[in-house]
């Protein structure tokens, strides 16, 4: 069975891409543009991990990280921009922009081999 992933932007071209990353390396992704559908998405589904991406401003992403911890009881891995720091809310967190890197940070917070 593949791992379930919630993927949250605010950026709609930031969003399509990375889901199609991670489908293409077999997880299972539904994604969410924006707080309202992620919490949304999250009261309606599990998962596995939740990914809130770089594009959402460090508040929004503490925001998210708290609301879906409560809804979705997933992982959070929050994807922040070079040099800026982690929200130690969140589980994980990567500052890779590379395809390889993003799903090497899924792998990890998931605890799954490549």
């Amino acid at each position: 069975m593949s791992k379930r992933v919630l993927n949250i932007s605010y950026d709609e071209s930031l969003l399509q891409t990375r889901q199609w990353i991670l489908e293409q390396a077999g997880y299972e992704v539904k994604s969410a543009l924006g707080f309202m559908e992620a919490e949304a998405e999250c009261r309606n589904g599990r998962f596995d991990l939740v990914i809130v991406g770089h594009s959402l401003p460090r508040r929004d992403k503490i925001a998210l990280t708290e609301a879906t911890r409560s809804g979705c009881r997933a992982k959070v891995l929050s994807l922040r921009k070079q040099g800026q720091e982690p929200i130690p809310e969140a589980d994980y967190a990567s500052d890779s922009i590379d395809p390889d890197g993003l799903l090497e940070a899924v792998r990890n917070a998931l605890g799954t081999p490549e």
